[in-house]
């Protein structure tokens, strides 16, 4: 591991919301990256991206928050989307069968113009 430090920010648009992930998203830190997209008021319609350009380290627990902010944002009526996959996850996202899961773009910005 690194030592990045973790940090988990979020900013809003009109057309939703920017959670940017940094450092090891892992058992220790995704219990924070839960408590950040739960704190997220979405509305139908709206788009989550989740941008991970800066994590340098993913475990199952990452995966599994993931996961569950894909499911608050359904249960929003809401889309959810993944910015600057890292080469590592996303390769591990194809082993586990997640590989299509998530809508991917190279960046944040990508995701809400499509």
């Amino acid at each position: 591991m690194t030592g990045t430090p973790f940090s988990v920010t979020t900013r809003t648009t009109g057309a939703g919301a920017v959670v940017t992930v940094e450092g090891e998203l892992d058992v220790a830190t995704a219990p924070r990256l839960r408590a950040g997209v739960a704190a997220l008021v979405l509305g139908p319609g709206q788009l989550l991206v989740v941008d991970l350009a800066g994590v340098t380290f993913c475990d199952s627990s990452g995966i599994s928050a993931l996961i569950a902010a894909r499911n608050v944002a359904e249960e929003a009526g809401a889309a959810v989307a993944l910015a600057a996959v890292p080469a590592r996850l996303s390769r591990t996202f194809g082993l586990i069968g997640l590989g299509d899961f998530f809508p991917t773009y190279p960046s944040a910005e990508d995701a809400f113009r499509d």
